[in-house]
């Protein structure tokens, strides 16, 4: 079973791979085949409302990170399970 390491509303910042920070609020994690998912939004420059889902996973030096679903059957999954379990509660009145 993975751990929680954000909690809703928390302020993260993320460094891409070219080495920019982007500052993210956590909006939802979910557990899924025993591994967490995160749904962040950027703070600055997101007029749309755009969410991130990204996964924990280790690094090689046994770091935890958070990292792209690359796979597009899992990207779905986990887009859905969001959809079904924290967005489909939201109230957007």
């Amino acid at each position: 079973m993975a751990d929680e390491i954000f909690d809703a509303q928390d302020l993260i910042t993320l460094t891409d791979e070219e080495g920019n920070e982007e500052q993210f609020e956590v909006i939802a994690s979910l557990e899924i085949d025993g591994v967490m998912y995160y749904a962040l939004m950027p703070v600055a420059n997101n007029e749309n409302g755009d969410c991130v889902l990204l996964k924990l996973e280790m690094d090689e030096n046994g770091e935890e990170i958070l990292s792209t679903i690359d796979d597009d059957d899992e990207y779905e999954r986990v887009a859905d399970a969001f959809d079904d379990e924290v967005f489909s509660e939201i109230d957007y009145d």
